[in-house]
């Protein structure tokens, strides 16, 4: 193992920083051990034996565990279940503490080159040299802090959700490797690495969205999440691709050293970067590649926060961070990357105000935040995108467990009753709040942290990447950039009132989320409402833990003008060596400060956007005259179009899934495979060799008579040759 003996991190702790993915990987083998070991058994199988209620659940449920629907058989404890529930959250807390100890030595030391440790050499192919190696700096500290940390918590809510699931130790084995490949992704000092855990979290996706496989529709969500990312991850081979071609390593520091002598603007860094971009749209689900994610809903909740909130879907933002000198050589890739985000926040922003089903909602409330923290990182605002990528994982994390408390208790009431209703859809539900104070209290603090109430996280981070666009709109070098005819100046403009306006979305649609949820009176029949209670201690401690997050989170990267609140731009001190210089060519050298009127007048606008989206949703909507799911009517005119979220699902169904699928099944299966492969290569070679043996078979027939005729024929139509010349 070569180390960086010179560096100042050396023989410290950081020093162990390998073990932080091993711990999780660790967990991995040994809950999958467990797994195995728990589904085995000696004398017959029994077919009832380990069956849930999934299939007598509504499809849109969440399905969470057996005990949850309306199964009324008894159900067999998972084998193992105690010893699972240490190991599986134990091993991310584990890691989660080494993570706190190198960041404390981090802090005490000077960090302005990146330490890096190669364990091997992974590919020494020719030219290419590629090594096993991990980089730790500001950046990937960062991100190991937000996937431990905030993926430790939906661990511990795990084991509760998940507790009475036959699939117990699988689905813990699952997350545990999911974990481990991101902290691969976040971890590796080259693109190769990062790739291999980019890789394996889309493996993972699959695994968890479709956990309950035995139910089509999750299967089919688990393939689609899959599927589609591959279409991406096309973009991020070929960069890596082009850059190993014109650079000759794919190491960070190498192409990064290297970059600084592309063309500014050329058309081969603005290739590789927008070819890196399109598997960012895949991974962090933008448009056009979006439409995995909402079907992710399939999986159990924890996976949702997961996937959702702290790892996967921002791993798009990372690789353009991580890359952050390229996109500042290329103002048009730079601007695409601000467009898309910009026009993905406000469409999904726009669904999620018609969805019923209470994942649904923070699904496409997803969509929309991770095209904000792309707008950030676009406009060449680097550590503003991180920031808001790290108040995400907070609050959208308690979002999604919140939600599956919610669930959690709908099934349980539903499971008392008898009820086959859905238990995700806010129509069946209301009045919450009395059941549930505390988890009603810590999803208002995330909701008004993703609405930018202050003092609460998603404000600070929200006006952070706002107010950037709006500096960069007046000076930088995406001002003087064209983009598709448009000046930057004019570009950057509009994507500032389309982030106003999704924020104005987002606020009414959060507010609509809690009023039909927690307010206005319960529309659970009187024997379900007995039956509603706060969930157990084990899930609501991790909600109190994200809600304390969701509240003080901000702090991490104050604006000045909030100085009076304590120190300011922590974030960005903290982020300084690693994006300093990729944001200083964005901003032409200079570091670009509003005047304090100017900030105030951008901070004042995002406020007032937020209240007043509140506000409407308050007077407009009315929590008391919504009647349950089986009773609603039908959508009409443009709500029943965002109902069905403009039928893009349908129209890429019809445009490219069923030709795509007809053209394989009629050319290259019946017409290529079967019509020429089969029947004429395999199938006609076969008859021929069988008509072949046929005519040996006649002719040597053992018969000395046939022999002496034929010899009698031959030798006539030999003489006759010779005859006739």
């Amino acid at each position: 193992m070569a180390l960086s003996s010179s560096h100042p991190l050396a023989g410290t702790i950081a020093a162990w920083m390998w073990l932080l993915p091993v711990l999780p990987l660790l967990g991995f083998f040994i809950n999958g051990a467990l797994s195995i070991l728990g589904s085995s058994h000696v004398g017959p199988s029994d077919p009832d034996m380990g069956h849930d209620d999934h299939d007598a659940s509504p499809a849109a449920s969440d399905q969470a565990s057996h005990s949850h629907g309306g199964d009324s058989h008894a159900q067999a404890v998972p084998r193992f279940r105690a010893l699972t529930a240490i190991i599986g959250p134990g091993v991310l807390i584990l890691s989660f503490l080494l993570a706190a100890s190198i960041f404390l030595a981090m802090r005490g030391v000077d960090m302005s080159a990146p330490f890096i440790q190669r364990y091997w050499s992974w590919m020494p192919v020719g030219d290419l040299r590629i090594d096993m190696a991990f980089q730790l700096d500001q950046l990937s500290m960062v991100m190991v802090l937000i996937i431990t940390g905030v993926g430790a918590l939906i661990h511990i809510f795990s084991v509760g959700y998940m507790s009475d699931d036959p699939g117990f130790a699988r689905f813990f084995a699952y997350l545990n490797l999911f974990v481990f490949f991101m902290l691969m992704l976040v971890l590796g000092a080259n693109y190769p690495i990062l790739f291999v855990g980019w890789e394996g979290v889309g493996l993972c996706s699959y695994l968890l969205i479709g956990f309950w496989f035995t139910d089509n529709a999750n299967a089919s969500a688990g393939l689609k999440a899959f599927i589609v990312n591959r279409i991406g991850d096309v973009g991020v081979l070929i960069a890596m691709f082009m850059i190993f071609a014109n650079l000759g390593t794919l190491d960070f520091t190498g192409v990064a050293a290297g970059a600084a002598g592309l063309p500014f603007g050329g058309a081969l860094v603005t290739t590789i970067c927008l070819f890196l971009f399109l598997g960012c749209t895949g991974k962090s689900a933008q448009l056009p590649l979006y439409v995995w994610l909402p079907d992710a809903m399939a999986g159990p909740t924890p996976v949702s926060a997961l996937i959702h909130a702290a790892t996967m879907v921002t791993a798009g933002v990372y690789l353009i961070v991580r890359s952050s000198f390229l996109f500042a050589m290329s103002p048009i890739a730079s601007i695409t990357v601000a467009v898309v985000g910009a026009v993905t926040a406000l469409f999904a922003a726009t669904i999620a105000m018609k969805q019923w089903d209470i994942k649904k909602v923070l699904a496409y409330s997803t969509i929309s935040q991770l095209g904000y923290m792309f707008v950030g990182v676009g406009v060449g605002a680097y550590t503003a995108g991180i920031f808001h990528l790290a108040t995400h994982a907070f609050f959208k994390a308690l979002l999604f467990l919140g939600a599956g408390s919610v669930i959690h208790v709908m099934h349980a009431a539903y499971h008392h009753s008898g009820s086959h209703d859905d238990a995700q859809d806010m129509r069946n539900m209301g009045g919450m709040r009395k059941a549930m104070p505390i988890t009603w209290i810590v999803m208002w603090i995330a909701t008004l942290a993703i609405s930018g109430i202050p003092p609460f996280a998603g404000f600070f981070s929200k006006d952070s990447i706002l107010g950037s666009v709006y500096e960069h709109a007046g000076d930088s070098v995406l001002t003087n950039a064209t983009w598709l005819g448009m000046s930057g100046h004019t570009v950057l403009l509009a994507v500032y009132v389309i982030g106003l306006a999704g924020a104005f979305l987002t606020a009414i649609y959060m507010t609509r989320l809690m009023l039909y949820t927690f307010h206005g009176p319960s529309r659970a029949t009187a024997d379900e409402q007995r039956h509603m209670h706060e969930a157990p201690w084990l899930m609501t401690g991790p909600l109190v833990v994200l809600g304390a997050l969701s509240l003080a989170g901000g702090w991490l990267n104050l604006p000045s003008i909030m100085s009076f609140l304590g120190p300011v731009g922590g974030l960005d001190h903290w982020l300084e060596p690693v994006v300093g210089a990729a944001t200083r060519t964005v901003t032409n050298g200079v570091a670009l400060e509003a005047s304090h009127s100017t900030e105030a007048a951008l901070i004042g606008a995002a406020i007032v956007i937020a209240v007043l989206g509140i506000a409407v949703a308050v007077l407009a909507l009315k929590p008391a005259s919504l009647v349950p799911k089986a009773q609603s009517p039908a959508e009409h005119g443009f709500e029943k179009v965002l109902a069905n979220k403009y039928y893009v699902d349908e129209a890429y169904d019809d445009a490219i899934v069923r030709p795509v699928y007809g053209l394989s099944k009629n050319v290259f299966w019946r017409g290529l495979d079967a019509g020429i492969i089969d029947n004429l290569f395999v199938n006609g070679s076969a008859a021929l060799a069988r008509g072949l043996g046929w005519i040996g078979a006649r002719i040597q027939t053992g018969s000395t008579g046939v022999y002496a005729w034929a010899i009698v024929v031959g030798a006539i139509v030999v003489l006759s040759a010779f005859s006739f010349r």
